[in-house]
């Protein structure tokens, strides 16, 4: 995880144009281009390419070849963009419990805090469709704070719950015991996530990007597009129709999709 981030590149990337402070609307500013900017997007695990968070690396992939990543990627480019800017974030790993409980989940997530005007907030930019679009204040709540907040953090003995809401259900997202982690954590996490035969990542096609209406998202052929907070859905019927898909509203041309291989998609590979 070592390299040098070009910051002018990266804040051309996502649309960046305004003075940065390292202030609370700085942060949330960035992090709403960031994620408006860059999807997530787990295409290079099915290519069977790996996955590599230096700095170096992902200023090619994801600010040069204008290209999305999945939760390390996001938060190790995000850390630094802010460390660039005068903010001092600290990274932590989580337990992602959708799909399973916490005893089983794997530490196999990556987000960041922030502490910044007297307090200190959850930054996560990699966590798909159930990501923040905000930074989270670090204190107990029963629910969000404001008709805009769409997350909150609450305490489960040690651990702190990333928890949100959907379709009126309360929905469990990580816990973490937010203890400082070392780099070397999220690389084991990262080739955990990239290669192990039970990892989602090497099983299915994730994406999402978000739009100025909604968002866009694909779990293996089904694709979801909001707007407005409308839902509709299709389905993808080939490689080719994905290589579309990606073209119209990811903002990039990914000729090696053709050979993309999903186990879930039997017909795929």
């Amino acid at each position: 995880m070592t390299g040098t981030l070009d910051l002018g590149a990266y804040l051309e990337r996502i649309g960046w144009n305004g003075e940065a402070r390292p202030d609370l609307a700085t942060l949330a500013a960035l992090l709403d281009a960031h994620m408006m900017r860059i999807p997530f997007e787990n295409l290079d695990v099915l290519l069977g390419r790996g996955i590599r968070l230096d700095l170096d690396a992902l200023q090619h992939k994801l600010v040069d070849a204008r290209r999305g990543g999945y939760c390390f990627e996001h938060a190790t480019l995000f850390a630094a963009a802010l460390e660039s800017l005068g903010f001092a974030p600290v990274r932590h790993a989580a337990r992602v419990v959708l799909a399973a409980p916490r005893a089983a989940a794997p530490r196999t997530h990556m987000f960041l805090t922030v502490p910044v005007g007297g307090a200190t907030y959850v930054v996560d930019p990699g966590f798909g469709s159930l990501a923040p679009r905000a930074p989270v204040p670090l204190a107990d709540a029963t629910g969000p704070r404001g008709d805009a907040d769409t997350h909150w953090l609450a305490r489960d003995g040690g651990y702190r719950v990333l928890r949100t809401r959907r379709d009126d259900q309360v929905i469990d997202c990580w816990v973490s015991t937010l203890v400082d982690d070392n780099l070397v954590d999220f690389e084991m996490g990262n080739h955990y996530t990239a290669t192990h035969p039970s990892s989602p990542f090497v099983n299915r096609l994730m994406l999402r990007t978000l739009t100025d209406d909604g968002q866009v998202g694909v779990m293996n052929r089904d694709v979801t597009r909001w707007r407005d907070g409308v839902a509709t859905s299709s389905q993808l019927a080939d490689r080719a129709a994905l290589r579309a898909l990606l073209v119209e509203s990811f903002g990039f041309d990914l000729p090696e999709a053709l050979r993309l291989r999903v186990p879930s998609i039997p017909e795929w590979n």
